[in-house]
Parts: C-alpha cells; sequence; structure tokens
C-alpha cells in the first residue's frame, strides 16, 4: 500500500519540504495535508445565485443571506468583497465532539491521529479567508469556550499573523455546574480580537462629571488630578528633584525622592529634555495647586527636624518627603509648606477623543449595579438566557440552541462599526448577528449591512434540513415584518443567494449570466438585483457609478454605451465577447471588460 508522499510529483514533494524548512518551530501543530489544502482554495469556482422567491423586501437588496458551506461562501467573499468587510463576528463549533460534521471539507482526514486536527484545519482554511475580506480598519471577533480558548489563539496566530489585540470576558450564566469534578464551574467564555492595523474600538463616552472647575482666562472646564510624578528617583533624575512653588500663593511643595517631578526645572542641572520645562507649564496654567489644604511654616531647624523624627511633614502614605538624608534641608526653614499634592490640569477642550478605551471585562447585566461607574468603559451585556428568550420570542419556541444573547453582539457591533460599515457572520445559525446590526441601526439611524452565511446542515437522516432558510434567513423575515412591539423599528431587506460550484473547465458553459451579474454587482459595492435575460443588457446606476453587463450587442446598446461616453460617466461594461462589442462600438473613454476572465481572475487572487 502505497503511503501519501508516493502520490506526489518532484516539484510537489520539493515544495512542501521548503515550507516545511521554512516554517518556525514554537507554536500550534496540527496535521494537515498542505499541497491538497492549498489546491482546495482554488479548486472549482463559486457562483452564487439570488432566490427571489426566498429574499425579503424590495430590491436593491443591500444585506445578504448566503445557503451553502461556509468555505464555498467565503471564496466567493473574496471574489466579491475582499478588503472591504469592517467587522467579521463569529461564534464557530466548540469542538466538543457531540456535532456531526457537515461542512464541505473533502480533504480534512476524520482519522487524524491528534482528534483536534480536523477542527484546527477546519478553522484554520476558514481564518485564512477571511483575513483576506478585512478592511484597512478590520476586525475580527471569535466567540470560544475556556477549553478551545489557549488552541483556537494560537491557530488564529498562525491564521492572522500579527492581528492579536487582546481578548474579552464574557460571563454566559447564573449560577454553577461542576463538570469536570475539580468543584470548578466553567461560568464564562471569550471573545478573541484580531485587527487589522487601523482598527479602534469605538470606546466609550467619557464621564465629564470631574470637569468642574472653570478657568476664566481660558474660557474652559477643567479637572485636576492629573499625576505630576514619574517612577524614577532623586538619584535616577537630578534634574527633577526640587522644591516646587506655587506663584500665587508661595506655598513650596517638596518633591517625593522616591517618585520625582515628571518635568524637569529650568533652573537645574542642565541637561537635554524632550518636553517643556514645569516653569512653562505653571506659567500657562497647566498645573493645579491645592488650596485647602494644611499649610506649615518652621522657623527654626531644630523645629523643622522635630517635624521629620515625627513624621509631620508633607508626603504619600508612611513615606515622608522630607527626611534626615535628604540634602538642603534648611532650604525649608521660614517657608510656608504646603501638605496638599500638586496636580496637573486637564482642559475638557484639548481631549484627543471623547471616548475612553473599551475594557476588556464585560459586565453582566444582572450585576450592572455593582459597577463603581456607571458611565465606565465597560460593555453590558445579557447572559445565555437572555439568548434563550430571544429566540423562543422571535419563534414561539426552540428553534436554536446555543445562540449567543443580542446584547452581547450588539455592543460587540456598536464598538467596532461606523454607520455605513459592513458586517459578516460565516456562521450565522439562528442570525443573531443580523438582529445586532438592524438594532445597531435603529438606535443610531445608521446605515450598516450583513452578510450572514449558513450551510443548510443537512445529513443522511436529515436530508430535508434547512437551517439558513428556515432559522438563519427566517428570523430576519419575522422581525421585518414585526409592526409593532419591540422589534417595530428594525428593518434589513436581504437577498437570499445559493452557492453553486462549477469546475473552471466548464465555466463557459455553466456559468450562468444572472450568476455573473450577482458577482459583478457585489464587486463594485452595488446592492443587489434581479438578472433580466429578457434585456440585451443589464444596468445598475448607483451614486454615481454605471455598471452594465452586455448579454447581446444590438443598436440600442450601441447607443447607450455612446451616451455614456459622452456624458463622461463612470461606466463599467462587462460583455462576453468584448472584442466584437469594442468593435462595433468604436473608441470610447472606458474599457469593455471580459466577464469570465474578470471573475477568474478575481477569483484566483
Amino acid at each position: 500500500m502505497t503511503d501519501h508522499y508516493e502520490t506526489l510529483s518532484k516539484a510537489q514533494l520539493v515544495s512542501l519540504l521548503r515550507k516545511k524548512d521554512a516554517e518556525k518551530k514554537l507554536g500550534l501543530v496540527w496535521e494537515r495535508d498542505e499541497i491538497e489544502a492549498d489546491a482546495a482554495i482554488d479548486a472549482n469556482f463559486i457562483a452564487c445565485t439570488i432566490d427571489p422567491t426566498l429574499s425579503d423586501g424590495a430590491e436593491p437588496w443591500r444585506n445578504l443571506v448566503i445557503e451553502g458551506d461556509n468555505f464555498d461562501a467565503l471564496r466567493w467573499l473574496r471574489m466579491t468583497y475582499a478588503s472591504r468587510v469592517k467587522c467579521i463576528y463569529i461564534d464557530p463549533p466548540y469542538n466538543t465532539g457531540n456535532k456531526d460534521w457537515v461542512y464541505n471539507d473533502h480533504y480534512i482526514d476524520p482519522n487524524d491521529r491528534y482528534r483536534h486536527s480536523t477542527w484546527l484545519e477546519f478553522l484554520y482554511s476558514r481564518l485564512t479567508l477571511a483575513r483576506d475580506l478585512l478592511a484597512n480598519d478590520g476586525v475580527i471577533l471569535v466567540s470560544i469556550n475556556d477549553e478551545n480558548r489557549a488552541k483556537l489563539e494560537l491557530l488564529m496566530d498562525e491564521a492572522l499573523p500579527g492581528m492579536r489585540l487582546g481578548t474579552f470576558v464574557w460571563r454566559t450564566r447564573v449560577g454553577g455546574n461542576d463538570t469536570k469534578g475539580a468543584f470548578l464551574s466553567d461560568n464564562h467564555e471569550h471573545v478573541l480580537v484580531y485587527g487589522k492595523s487601523e482598527f479602534r474600538f469605538g470606546g466609550t463616552e467619557k464621564s465629564f462629571e470631574l470637569y468642574r472647575h472653570w478657568d476664566e482666562k481660558k474660557s474652559d472646564w477643567f479637572r485636576t488630578g492629573g499625576d505630576l510624578t514619574q517612577p524614577k528617583n532623586m538619584s535616577e533624575r537630578s534634574n527633577s528633584y526640587y522644591p516646587l512653588c506655587d506663584p500665587d500663593s508661595e506655598v513650596w511643595f517638596p518633591c517625593n525622592p522616591d517618585s520625582v517631578w515628571r518635568y524637569a526645572s529650568r533652573y537645574g542641572p542642565k541637561s537635554k529634555i524632550k518636553t517643556r520645562f514645569m516653569e512653562d507649564f505653571i506659567a500657562d496654567g497647566y498645573i493645579y495647586f491645592p488650596t485647602d489644604q494644611r499649610v506649615k511654616v518652621w522657623n527654626t531647624r531644630e523645629e523643622l527636624d522635630e517635624a521629620i523624627a515625627a513624621k509631620d511633614v508633607p508626603g504619600s502614605g508612611n513615606a515622608p518627603f522630607l527626611r534626615p538624608d535628604l540634602p538642603d534641608l534648611n532650604f525649608w526653614v521660614g517657608k510656608k509648606v504646603g501638605f496638599g499634592t500638586p496636580s496637573l490640569k486637564r482642559y475638557k477642550r484639548e481631549l484627543k477623543t471623547p471616548t475612553q478605551p473599551l475594557s476588556s471585562w464585560i459586565t453582566p447585566n444582572f450585576e450592572q449595579d455593582t459597577i463603581p461607574d456607571p458611565e465606565g468603559n465597560e460593555i453590558i451585556a445579557g447572559t445565555n438566557i437572555e439568548a434563550a428568550k430571544a429566540i423562543k420570542d422571535v419563534f414561539g419556541g426552540k428553534a436554536f440552541n446555543y445562540a449567543k444573547p443580542v446584547s452581547l453582539i450588539r455592543e460587540l457591533v456598536r464598538q467596532s462599526t461606523s454607520e455605513s460599515d459592513l458586517v459578516l457572520d460565516f456562521f450565522a445559525g439562528s442570525a443573531t448577528t443580523a438582529q445586532a446590526v438592524m438594532e445597531v441601526n435603529a438606535s443610531d439611524a445608521g446605515g450598516r449591512r450583513f452578510i450572514m452565511v449558513s450551510s443548510t446542515e443537512a445529513t443522511a437522516s436529515e436530508p430535508d434540513k434547512n437551517l439558513c432558510r428556515d432559522v438563519t434567513a427566517e428570523r430576519i423575515r419575522r422581525l421585518n415584518a414585526a409592526g409593532s412591539g419591540k422589534y417595530a423599528d428594525l428593518s434589513a431587506e436581504f437577498a437570499y443567494l445559493r452557492t453553486r460550484e462549477i469546475d473552471f473547465d466548464a465555466l463557459n458553459a455553466e456559468l450562468d449570466p444572472a450568476e455573473a451579474w450577482t458577482a459583478l454587482e457585489a464587486m463594485h459595492g452595488l446592492p443587489l438585483t434581479r438578472y433580466d435575460a429578457s434585456r440585451a443588457w443589464n444596468e445598475h446606476t448607483y451614486d454615481d457609478l454605471t455598471l452594465m453587463l452586455a448579454d447581446r450587442t444590438d443598436d440600442a446598446l450601441i447607443a447607450r454605451l455612446k451616451a455614456l461616453a459622452a456624458a463622461r460617466a463612470n461606466a463599467f461594461v462587462y460583455s462576453w465577447t468584448p472584442g466584437q462589442l469594442k468593435t462595433a462600438l468604436g473608441p470610447v473613454d472606458f474599457e469593455i471588460r471580459p466577464v469570465r476572465e474578470t471573475l477568474v481572475k478575481r477569483f484566483q487572487q
């Protein structure tokens, strides 16, 4: 019996060895057929067909529900939506071993020696495709349980190198359940965060309650309390160890010898500095000197020494700022010495951003009252109980297991997107992500769009099962149909698409013009419309862009193209026979592009 390597050509073996030599030795290892896995991405062409009977709302459709294996759907999306998705949220299978494998991964060996290899390769192949969909400021958020978090994080480091940003921790339930015999209850899950270099969360609105002091000269509110020290001692930063004086009250403040002033003095030891002198900040009004404080005058050195011995001097906790071993103690005799703490002023108008960074801790809504700052920087979300109630509320029963609460995904979407961004979920399941997008849009009048991908999950025992049609799309339909109640403001029309595999050799004969039209509209960022096969050409004008697909050449088409050329329109024209159309049209300022070659080139990028 021949083994796997005996079937490979010399070129394939050399390629495989070079790849293995280049691999780093530290990291996650799992079994995979690299040659076949790489080839599977371009094994065949994927087309998508719109089913108008399952679509919802009037065209053009801005949102998509795609029925099919998500590996195939992601390959189609890479052709049509590359670098345009702002937020990807997925809740993939958790590798529990309790779910039948219903995905089209023929190159994964179910008999892998490492039992996690199938799951790891399954996700790796999809995450590498998803990476190409992200915009330059895009982010991917992945829910995972605690047991598989470490493996998935290492896998994502491989699939999305250099993109790790952090992890949210989310409480999933109330109460406890000892499932492993160690009297330890798993009550939390994680949301892994990987983003492109330009991605930033929106953060939470800063509370301006602390900006309660008014500066008449600057006509602005300010807050006090900005740390005026640095974690360096007097030996490390001798030019920052000096007495500080309030020029208005002539009260002096000793420096902490273990944590000196942040800014050097103009009158101290000469050295190069990277910022302004302390005297400049004082002159410009950026240093706050306390007024409601104890002020003491030691008239003799003896009085000062007694105060130092009793530790009745300015300090921080049990650390006095005046000690017997410090130099120039005579300086403090006869001066007004303040026991308060000078600090930096922060002016409201000078804030770089009106928000503060988002906390990685997601607070359960039943603990909201325990948060010290109710306007703090934490996401507040429900538990699995909320998710189950939401499914029952929409469907009237238990239509889906293990959904996430809408509040969790809604706040992640709110933090990750702007009003016109695109959100993708390629493990859409019960379409919680779609509802989350709809709720965020309803709250800020936004125009975010979504793409939901779900398989049918049909099996030999359930051949007629169609999760995408009966749960994913159905939830959105029901939300759209809610004319009253809490869902009345939710609305999102969508096109229902199905993926289809076509061999490249058969593409000329089998690719339907309607499938090409759908791909071209998506490639150019247009909402989708139905293709009209009765017309010589189909045309879609949206904003300042005109897309045309010429199916047949006639006088009306030539006249229309010449009119677009005369108007210097931003037109993209595609034809099955571009050479013939160019000959009939004559010279124009826009290009006539070939349909098949364009799609194949984009698909095999």
